[in-house]
Parts: C-alpha cells; sequence; structure tokens
C-alpha cells in the first residue's frame, strides 16, 4: 500500500493539495493511494498520544502506517526546515516498525524560490535514521502558488514532468 502524508496540519494548505494530485496522478497510473493528511492528528497527540496511551483517533493513523510499504511525503518549508507537526507525527508512530524497512519518495514545497531544499534535507536524515530508505530523486517545488490552478493541479509543465518522472521512478523503486 501506498500513503501520500501531507506534512503539516495547516488546513486548506498547499501541501494537501499537492499531495491530492500526487494522488490523482497515481490513480492515473491504475495505482490505488491512501491520504494521510496531518490535520486528522488528534488534539491529545502531545499530550497522550506521542508517548503511549493511543487515542482510538491516532491509532487508526498507526493502523494505516503499519499496513504502508511505500510513503510519499509532501513537505512545506516552515522556518527553513519542515514543519514541527510532522516530526510529532513520525516520533508519535512505533518505533522502528512504523518505517523501518520501507520505502519513500519526498516532495518538498514552497513559496519561495528554493522548494524546501533545506527541509527535504533535515527530514531526509531522519527518513534514514528510522530505516526509510529514500528515493534518490526528489522534487523541489518552488513559488508554489504559481505552479498550482484553482484547483490545486499542477499546471507548470516542468513541475508536472519532475512529478511524474518521480512518481515513475518511486513505482519501480
Amino acid at each position: 500500500m501506498i500513503s501520500i502524508v501531507a506534512g503539516t496540519n495547516r488546513h486548506d494548505s498547499k501541501t494537501l493539495l499537492v499531495a491530492k494530485f500526487y494522488q490523482y496522478l497515481l490513480a492515473q497510473r491504475g495505482v490505488e493511494a491512501n491520504l494521510l493528511s496531518l490535520c486528522d492528528m488528534p488534539d491529545t497527540m502531545i499530550k497522550s498520544d506521542l508517548y503511549g496511551r493511543r487515542s482510538e483517533q491516532f491509532q487508526q493513523l498507526q493502523n494505516q502506517v503499519t499496513a504502508t510499504d511505500k510513503f510519499i511525503f509532501v513537505i512545506p518549508e516552515y522556518n527553513g526546515s519542515f514543519p514541527g507537526v510532522l516530526k510529532v507525527f513520525i516520533d508519535g508512530c512505533k518505533f522502528p516498525e512504523s518505517f523501518s524497512g520501507k520505502k519513500t519518495a519526498l516532495v518538498g514545497i514552497a513559496d519561495g524560490t528554493y522548494g524546501n531544499i533545506r527541509g527535504v534535507e533535515h527530514f531526509t536524515g531522519i527518513c534514514n535514521y528510522i530505516g526509510l530508505t529514500v528515493l534518490p530523486t526528489r522534487i523541489h517545488i518552488p513559488k508554489i502558488n504559481s505552479v498550482l490552478d484553482a484547483q490545486g493541479n499542477i499546471v507548470e509543465a516542468t513541475t508536472l514532468k519532475f512529478a511524474n518522472d518521480q512518481l515513475d521512478k518511486f513505482l519501480a523503486f
């Protein structure tokens, strides 16, 4: 199973739009992928779910993570890195079995010029530690507001080409 993780809990984010677009691109290839939005993390995450007493809501997320063989993380730039809530999510999942021995593709997005290069590199270090094998083809989407149309489709030709190339490599990975 493939799960696409929208790496922020910001509602109505560009991250979620890109994650849904990746889901659409996979569906065009006949591949089903689940969407895992960090907006679905429970309010109790910091106080109880993070350290063992799992709420039913977080247990549902954990079950999806456990059943996943391959992940696609869509990672927005927050303060030169990635959102803290993404790290909290990783920390809340069972270690090492949630991610160890599985594969991932990384997609960085930003409103600025570099497409979250630094944040994706930071997250790559975490992936290595938790045992995720990272696809070498990482996508960095800069100026996200000019790359997406109103429905959340990637309309900029070069970005669309890179996203499709990355997915083809990911499916063969």
